[in-house]
């Protein structure tokens, strides 16, 4: 959802690139729905490993979550890097309704927080 945003909202001033220290086989059917919601269409987006960037360089790293803070490689080429905490919406149990309010939760979040940030370094 965080690259989405940033494509979506700051496009021509940022390429971003997202992977995942775990990443899973698809990006969640919870995700692609509140994104399309929200008018950002994620459903061929495809979910890739951190391990596939390691040997670029970077402007900027941004972690979103504790978890992939905490497991997340060095990144030799980054300048800066960036936490945002955000809790996992695929994490979630409940209801399918429950679910969805936590993802579609997080998505604002995410689109709130990171583009504030982004916004403050161009």
């Amino acid at each position: 959802m965080a690259e989405a945003w940033v494509r979506a909202d700051l496009g021509r001033s940022w390429e971003p690139y997202s992977a995942g220290t775990e990443p899973a086989a698809a990006v969640h059917p919870l995700a692609v729905r509140v994104m399309a919601e929200a008018g950002v269409d994620i459903a061929r987006a495809q979910s890739k490993s951190v391990e596939a960037y390691l040997d670029q360089a970077w402007d900027l790293v941004v972690t979103v979550c504790d978890a992939a803070r905490e497991i997340c490689p060095v990144f030799p080429g980054a300048v800066k890097q960036l936490h945002l905490s955000f809790p996992d919406p695929a994490q979630t149990s409940g209801s399918e309704q429950q679910r969805l309010a936590v993802f579609r939760q997080v998505r604002d979040m995410i689109r709130t927080r990171l583009i504030a940030e982004l916004t403050a370094w161009q």
